[in-house]
């Protein structure tokens, strides 16, 4: 340094003052612009599934927001799988909710860790992976959501274990399964709704789907979610779960059983003794319809309101259909917070 150079301790403290000033300023800008400009439908964590053992599963699940947030599974459908959640679990991370979407039975990633467990497809079993599911990832309470299977599993676990649902959200309202009662004929505008169950109840009809699901799946999406416009890209990146080894056996067997055509396994029997009873769910619940639904028509929810003992509330979702979380994300993700409300 020249000696002849005044050496201003001051203002060199200043300028390094007003450099860390300037220099957070620009960053938190750089955040709000990136915030503003991100896509909301981002979810690229479904390309990074997790796995975990649990029960008779390897699980395959996709996880988005806080670890330390609002847990919140989501069960899907058939024939559908995690992706009919992209959109709404992006929605529900953003708020802080810690979002787990497993893939169920047969879809997916996952897998049984036996080669020689019985592929059932029953309501019971599929209710007990995800009780596992959750055992497995120490999560002593969670939201439930769900749709078709997922609504079903969703209805059991808060019907039977209350204390592992802080609330619940139902498509199509109250799902499970009677077998007396699913023995009963439906009016015929009813059951041409269900006339791939009849096929699946047919040797042809096993063989076929085995063969075709591929296009049998994709006709089903387009049939029963009539104003869903999707496109190829959109099927086939679902599809793909299709691809998994067991999926055909756990489909044909969950319909075949829901007829009483084919025995579940013993070891359910004592939770489909319960369930068989039609019991009542009492944790906060919001059931949804889509008035576009092509296998259940919309409706006011009094069908099945006694059934929600609890904190009840309906919506009709207008152009939705039956797949309502992936066609009506924004309105799913409502429903989820609603329900968190309705709990507090």
């Amino acid at each position: 340094m020249n000696s002849n150079t005044p050496f201003n301790r001051g203002g060199i403290l200043k300028m390094m003052i007003l450099t860390a000033i300037t220099l957070n300023s620009l960053l938190a800008m750089a955040s709000i612009n990136q915030q503003a400009t991100r896509n909301p439908s981002d979810t690229s964590n479904f390309d990074n599934i997790h796995q975990i053992n649990a029960g008779v599963l390897n699980i395959g699940y996709a996880e988005l927001g806080p670890a330390n947030g609002q847990p919140v599974i989501l069960l899907h459908g058939w024939p559908y799988d995690i992706h009919s959640y992209e959109e709404t679990s992006a929605i529900l991370a953003e708020k802080g909710y810690h979002v787990l979407v497993p893939h169920l039975r047969g879809h997916g990633t996952t897998t049984f860790l036996d080669a020689k467990t019985f592929r059932n497809g029953q309501q019971a079993a599929v209710a007990s992976d995800i009780i596992a599911f959750m055992d497995a990832l120490s999560i002593k309470s969670a939201i439930l959501g769900g749709f078709d299977w997922g609504a079903r599993t969703a209805d059991i676990i808060a019907a039977l274990w209350p204390e592992r649902c802080k609330a619940l959200v139902s498509v199509n309202g109250y799902l499970i399964n009677n077998l007396e009662k699913n023995k009963q004929p439906l009016p015929p505008k009813a059951e041409w709704g269900w006339w791939y169950q009849y096929y699946f109840a047919t040797e042809r009809g096993k063989i076929g789907y085995s063969n075709n699901w591929f296009d049998f799946s994709e006709l089903i999406w387009k049939n029963i979610s009539p104003k869903w416009h999707f496109d190829k890209a959109t099927y086939e990146r679902s599809a793909a779960s299709f691809k998994n080894p067991d999926y055909a056996a756990i489909v044909i067997h969950n319909y075949r059983w829901r007829l009483s055509l084919e025995n579940g396994e013993k070891q359910y029997d004592a939770i489909e003794q319960k369930l068989a009873t039609s019991p009542t769910v009492g944790v906060p619940t919001v059931t949804l319809d889509g008035d576009s639904d092509g296998v259940v028509p919309a409706s006011d929810g009094s069908a099945f309101a006694k059934k929600f003992t609890g904190r009840h509330v309906h919506h009709i979702i207008a152009g939705a259909g039956h797949n309502l979380p992936q066609e009506a994300p924004e309105a799913f993700a409502n429903a989820i917070m609603e329900a968190d409300g309705l709990a507090k």
